[in-house]
């Protein structure tokens, strides 16, 4: 996992001039929870008094949602919890996240659910990558409003989007600012507390999800998309939608 270590406005250097750890959030290049005991050793550092002396509340692990982990997670070192989402259904976001197969939504919703009875937040912070012309319309908004809502899974959450940062051979284009204050607004007048993630460093091929130079496209991420689209050239723009059965 790589350490987000940011520092509270307002909070002054320590008195040898450093500066003072006062959030950290584990996300990065990997997934945490499949890296479990030494992610939870690195989250007890930072929690003992004697080391960093974080609160839970001030510590925050990302994952795409390996809900065994999760429910492990929540007994052992139950810190604040982020879900990478980034799809409202799971036809979609089998395609993006091959985990959702393992583990889909409604699944990863009530692992989320049950996450919460013991986690330092009341909310669930849910990170939603922007991607142009793939996830990014106000029904794919729609249908996350649903599923949060949703009866028996519905969670208490709020929602961070993230402006899609390209890098080479991935196929995919970042959401215009327009769409994303149009997806913003629908989910807000949801009821949700929504955030745009501000991008830093995508001038020079460092920011969030990028790498320097060529990379290869082992996920076969835009093998995928080439397949949904071609699904949705076939059978209409609805394929992939969560649709209502009426008997």
């Amino acid at each position: 996992a790589e350490f987000e270590l940011r520092r509270t406005k307002g909070i002054e250097p320590g008195p040898k001039g450093e500066r003072q750890i006062t959030n950290v959030v584990m996300m990065g290049m990997g997934e945490p929870l499949l890296n479990f005991e030494p992610t939870v050793t690195a989250l007890k550092l930072m929690l003992d008094d004697n080391a960093y002396g974080l609160s839970r509340r001030r510590v925050t692990l990302s994952t795409s949602g390996v809900v065994p982990m999760m429910d492990k997670l929540s007994q052992e070192v139950p810190v604040a919890l982020a879900v990478s989402l980034h799809a409202s259904n799971d036809v979609l976001r089998d395609s993006l996240i091959p985990l959702n197969k393992k583990y889909p939504l409604r699944e990863l919703m009530a692992a989320c659910k049950r996450y919460l009875a013991f986690a330092p937040r009341d909310f669930i912070t849910f990170e939603y990558c922007m991607l142009d012309g793939v996830n990014d319309s106000d029904e794919h908004a729609r249908e996350l409003l649903a599923l949060v809502n949703d009866p028996v899974v519905g969670v208490s959450c709020k929602f961070n989007l993230i402006p899609f940062n390209p890098f080479p051979e991935s196929g995919l284009l970042r959401s215009k600012n327009p769409r994303i204050k149009s997806f913003a607004q629908v989910l807000m007048d949801g009821g949700l507390v929504t955030t745009v993630r501000k991008t830093r460093g995508d001038d020079i091929d460092a920011a969030c999800g990028q790498l320097a130079g060529e990379v290869q496209d082992r996920t076969k991420v835009v093998q995928r998309m080439e397949k949904m689209a071609e699904y949705q050239q076939k059978f209409g723009a609805n394929f992939g939608k969560i649709v209502e059965i009426r008997n």
